[in-house]
């Protein structure tokens, strides 16, 4: 993706995230959406760490360590893959039962919801939260 789309996302993501989501900062004055959606809706299976030992892991058989993906694909972080898998509106026959949330649908109808009397681009909406997530994730990994 070219510099330009690249900063257009970003500005996109934070005119349509910035007054639905409240940003928590990393370090002081540093926002970080990614962090935010992270501990909003995956750690509590996935763990604070990612490790996958969030309060729910006693109710889902398999919860992947999401610290280690880059290095079980020989040190590359598999960005479309877990693009994929976060937004879920595609069935990935490979990963067999999903019991993780369609989260691109989920994002898709807050979006509906939130913005009923704006003109928007749902889409942008859901690849920007998706895209903070895995920005997110990909800081999380092992090195």
């Amino acid at each position: 993706m070219n510099p330009h789309k690249v900063g257009a996302v970003v500005f996109t993501a934070t005119m349509l995230l910035g007054p639905g989501v409240a940003f928590t900062a990393e370090k002081a004055g540093k926002a970080n959406p990614g962090m935010q959606e992270y501990r909003a809706n995956c750690a509590v299976c996935h763990g604070e760490t990612g490790k996958g030992d969030g309060p729910y892991r006693e109710y889902i058989s398999k919860i992947p360590d999401l610290t280690v993906l880059s290095k079980n694909n020989k040190g590359v972080f598999p960005i479309d893959r877990v693009y994929n898998i976060i937004d879920g509106r595609q069935q990935i026959k490979a990963h067999g039962p999903r019991d993780m949330p369609i989260w691109g649908r989920n994002y898709s109808i807050a979006a509906g919801e939130h913005y009923v009397d704006v003109e928007y681009d749902p889409e942008a909406f859901v690849r920007a939260r998706i895209l903070f997530l895995i920005d997110y994730l990909y800081s999380l990994q092992v090195k």
